[in-house]
């Protein structure tokens, strides 16, 4: 019976990712719009950020959504394909769950967040 789940659960996520991903795709919202000069200080601010995701991972594409909206190109790793990506987020995240983002403050302290809502919080408030 655990097997059955495993294999059902598995094929409902093949057939939706695809739905997902267009859905996403047709109702992106638009970027904010800067000036050059304010989008490259976000720029230099934003490579110190780091998202860990699945590509059809909902909550992700609610942090994607959210990133696309403020212009932020923050560096994003896929921890479903990537194995080095996952180790990473195992080994220096504590666990495997997505999305997280990785933020490495001035100081070099390094703050794993893992629930979307909070990164999109953080993210409104820092970028917005």
């Amino acid at each position: 019976m655990k097997l059955f789940f495993k294999y059902f659960f598995k094929t409902i996520r093949i057939i939706l990712g695809p739905i997902i991903l267009f859905i996403n795709l047709v109702t992106m919202p638009r970027s904010i719009k800067r000036s050059p000069e304010q989008q490259q200080k976000v720029d230099a601010e934003v490579k110190n950020l780091t998202l860990y995701q699945f590509r059809t991972c909902p909550f992700c594409i609610k942090v994607k959504r959210m990133m696309k909206r403020l212009a932020l190109n923050i560096e994003t790793r896929d921890a479903q394909h990537d194995p080095q990506a996952r180790e990473e987020l195992l080994t220096q995240g504590g666990k495997i769950s997505v999305p997280c983002l990785k933020i490495t403050n001035e100081d070099g302290e390094i703050i794993w967040m893992y629930e979307s809502s909070d990164i999109n919080q953080y993210l409104e408030q820092r970028f917005a």
